[in-house]
């Protein structure tokens, strides 16, 4: 029996969602090529169509999960619409997946300001720079706005964007998922009907 097996067959047993989403992250870390804190972050709009698109995980705790963007993104204003949010994230490497939905609040300015400065300078320009999901007349406007701040920033710190901060997803189920043979998986949902309530576990058919 491998490695991956013994892992499914054990997390079954876990009763806390987040120590067993940390194990499955720093596993994650050491198999995934590439970004293994990348997840499918879905939103609804006002007219309750579904929107999803891919998202840098930048922190979890007992919480919730965070990720940072434009709040006058796409994105940004459906989640400060709809206060709701799910995410995705797959692990090919290790054939699991996890998927998780709650309730989502700003996190706080000092949060997100020391967030913000651990970016590459290069990104903390592109924030200033880039009028997210909105129409581009040409590459030249975005290169354009690139130079003009960072002229503007040439030297010193640069502060961040009124419009840029993060969001904290607080999630009301987690569900943990690991491939099987012959499609007879391993799928184990915690539950809550409040961010501050008790989780209830749940092992679910496949």
């Amino acid at each position: 029996m491998s490695e991956n097996e013994l892992t499914s067959g054990d997390f079954t047993e876990q009763n806390e969602p987040f120590k067993l989403f940390a194990t499955w992250l720093r596993e994650a870390e050491a198999t995934e090529p590439n970004d293994p804190n990348a997840v499918a972050l879905a939103t609804v709009d006002k007219d309750g169509l579904p929107n999803v698109r891919m998202v840098l995980l930048k922190g979890f705790d007992s919480d919730g999960f965070v990720f940072y963007t434009n709040f006058e993104s796409q994105k940004g204003q459906e989640i400060l619409s709809q206060k709701k949010a799910a995410m995705c994230f797959h692990w090919k490497s290790l054939r699991r997946q996890v998927r998780l939905r709650g309730l989502v609040e700003v996190v706080s300015d000092k949060e997100a300001d020391d967030y913000f400065r651990t970016r590459a300078r290069g990104s903390r320009i592109g924030a200033w720079a880039s009028k997210q999901s909105r129409p581009l007349e040409g590459r030249f406007a975005l290169e354009k706005a690139v130079a003009e701040y960072t002229a503007r920033y040439a030297i010193g710190d640069i502060p961040r964007p009124p419009y840029w901060s993060g969001f904290r997803i607080r999630p009301l189920s987690i569900e943990f998922w690991h491939d099987r043979q012959f499609r007879l998986h391993d799928r184990v949902e915690f539950r809550r009907d409040m961010p501050e309530g008790a989780w209830e576990k749940v092992r679910m058919y496949p």
